[in-house]
């Protein structure tokens, strides 16, 4: 969510400022600004409500249009204050400094108060007003503008990410970051600075991605970097392998309908290097995976929305396939309770950009736990008996004796390198789905389900606990998918067919066993997300207990029936919706024949897939059917209301 961008040149920044704003267009925005140091050396500032294009018009009006070579630029996404002009960013107080951020600043209004006694007057609700603020004062007893943005940090408490310029040093750019991400492009006399890689690929293709708590002091020939502890310090340029062509959208109307078509080969990018023609290669997680996989005794998954329904469907797969206990949570409430933490825990955290605050907050939770817990707090013993006694943590109760502190490798599974979750984990496994620019996510997804069936059987051949008979049937199901996933593609046509039902609608039911289940809840999320259609998910043996209230003719029923040995039991849960009246639609495998009778809209979407495929073969048809629903409802598919694609804030 929201989306910085910023330079300094010896060029007009205004085209590079825009153009990298509308790439950032998919991160989700309400209004947008644009701030620049003109010849003179005054802030020129437009800013305007809605999308980009109305700040293009707005500045295309003016009589004079804005033009600069230092500046920075922002989409904003509401979080304190509505959407309106004077909430948009870039923030300036006094005509000297001008501020745009990312993130939230929790104690603003006590920062506030103090500003309002010192005689700063606030033309926004926003809690970036105060930064500007800040660092205004702050200016006052600095020599630098460098110093000044430094000194003000000190007092934020929350997540930022800024960029920073001053009348009073045109020739310079400030960036910042603490819990948002910011990364630097680096040119050649000119440099600038952006939330995501993407935004600044029409200018360069080398990056420095700032760590948390750095501060940036950014020239047209320099850039200097500070740790959180103010000593300069060296990060790595890295040339980025993306393309400005993997984000365009060429012969399709929608990134994600272009993003769902995409999903073979992004599946083919994720296996490659990872499988051989029989085995699943361990060391894919990281050349010190094995050794952690070792003793690993139960697994905890921990994501948000999408990367959340893909944790569950692993829960039935390390617990169905290698009897492993598995435990899924939302990160948001995770972080916020008082979690049982068990010894010998792969503790996996999921994120299609690595920048999900609760997810990452749940992984630095888990990262304290262990510095606070040396091997004085865990009790030794010969036996392999658990222990009972809470530590003195409070959050190992029921852990298994060990003779060292806490034993608790993490791993993240992200779409994104140098991201923060990625950075901050002992191991790391990319899904190399490419750039994921539609809200909803599609390929992000699978590639997530894909990785998790590598896990599932690294893990598993690791602990011994599966045989290679099993480990050979899985790859070869594995090396099969992409051809799967272009079969269920092929069934656009009747999809778009059976959308059309869904012109009057208002409601939606999916329904789904054992696997499926998740995925029928991703499938009732992305309808909701992109065609505002108010859907849910049960699984289908739950229909007694509450949801069969709900059917009658005017609401479509969704089923996913592969060929698997819960088929009769769910063939039995659709004739009780049928004898009420229910619209079914039902997404099979060519064995299963369950719409085989009158009254059954049905898809063939697959064939001979396996325990590990079939879920991820069969979520392919579900976001066609959204995606197609969207259309006949005329919503905002790629940018949906009130969303946005990477929620760095909480």
């Amino acid at each position: 969510m929201c989306g910085i961008v910023g330079g300094i040149a010896e060029r007009n920044l205004v085209p590079i400022l825009l153009e990298g704003l509308k790439r950032l267009e998919y991160r989700g925005y309400d209004s947008s600004g644009i701030a620049v140091l003109d010849s003179n050396q005054t802030i020129q500032r437009v800013r305007a409500l809605g999308k980009i294009k109305s700040l293009e018009q707005k500045i295309q009006l003016d009589e004079s249009p804005i033009s600069g070579q230092v500046g920075i630029a922002h989409t904003r996404w509401a979080t304190h204050g509505i959407p309106a002009e004077n909430n948009a960013h870039p923030h300036i107080c006094n005509n000297e400094v001008a501020v745009v951020h990312n993130g939230i600043i929790e104690n603003y209004q006590a920062l506030k108060q103090l500003q309002l006694e010192k005689g700063y007057r606030f033309t926004s609700e926003t809690d970036t007003e105060v930064v500007a603020h800040c660092i205004h004062r702050q200016q006052q007893t600095s020599e630098t503008l460098l110093e000044a943005v430094q000194k003000a940090i000190v007092h934020f408490e929350g997540a930022y990410a800024i960029g920073v310029v001053s009348v009073h040093e045109p020739d310079t750019l400030i960036a910042a970051r603490k819990g948002s991400p910011l990364v630097i492009g680096v040119g050649i006399g000119e440099h600038f600075i952006a939330s995501d890689v993407s935004a600044l690929l029409p200018v360069t293709q080398n990056f420095i991605f700032l760590e948390e708590g750095d501060v940036a002091e950014i020239k047209r020939g320099s850039v200097e970097i500070y740790n959180a502890q103010g000593q300069k310090v060296a990060r790595e340029v890295k040339q980025s392998s993306l393309s400005m062509h993997s984000i365009e959208l060429g012969e399709h109307r929608h990134y994600m309908h272009k993003e769902i078509f995409e999903q073979p080969q992004a599946v083919t990018d994720t296996l490659e290097g990872r499988i051989t023609q029989d085995h699943v290669l361990v060391s894919a997680f990281g050349h010190e995976a094995e050794a952690l996989f070792e003793s690993i005794q139960q697994v905890q998954i921990i994501a948000c929305g999408t990367s959340y329904h893909a944790g569950m469907v692993a829960k039935y797969w390390f617990e169905d396939i290698i009897g492993l206990p598995c435990q899924v949570e939302v990160a948001s409430e995770y972080r916020y309770r008082n979690p049982v933490v068990l010894n010998n825990t792969l503790f996996v955290t999921i994120s299609q950009s690595g920048e999900t605050a609760d997810t990452l907050a749940a992984l630095q939770q888990i990262k304290q736990l262990k510095a606070k817990t040396p091997s004085s707090h865990v009790q030794t013993s010969s036996s392999s008996s658990y222990d009972q006694t809470p530590s003195s943590s409070g959050l190992t109760r029921g852990s298994p004796i060990h003779k060292t502190g806490l034993n608790i490798p993490t791993l993240s599974i992200c779409n994104v390198p140098e991201s923060s979750l990625t950075r901050e984990s002992d191991l790391t496994f990319l899904t190399h789905a490419g750039p994921e620019i539609g809200v909803a996510s599609t390929k992000a997804f699978t590639t997530q389900l894909v990785a998790l069936s590598l896990l599932v059987t690294a893990v598993g051949k690791t602990l011994n606990l599966m045989s290679e008979t099993q480990e050979r049937k899985i790859v070869h199901g594995l090396q099969k998918l992409p051809g799967l996933l272009q079969k269920a593609l092929t069934h656009e046509d009747s999809i778009k067919q059976i959308a059309q039902g869904f012109a009057d609608k208002t409601s939606a039911l999916f329904l789904g066993r054992g696997t499926m289940f998740p995925i029928a809840l991703e499938g009732a999320l992305k309808l909701k997300e992109i065609s505002y259609i108010h859907a849910e998910a049960y699984p289908a043996g739950e229909l007694k207990h509450g949801p069969l209230a709900l059917i009658d003719e005017n609401i479509p029923v969704i089923a996913i029936a592969p060929h698997d040995d819960l088929l009769e039991k769910l063939k039995s849960n659709l004739q009780e919706v049928k004898a009420r009246g229910g619209q079914m639609i039902v997404f099979e495998d060519e064995m299963s024949c369950v719409g085989s009778e009158e009254g059954f809209q049905v898809v063939k979407a697959t064939s001979n897939v396996g325990r590990i495929t079939a879920p991820i073969t069969f979520n392919v048809p579900l976001q066609l059917l959204s995606y197609h629903v969207a259309l006949i409802k005329g919503t905002d598919v790629d940018q949906p209301r009130n969303l946005a694609k990477s929620v760095t804030v909480e």
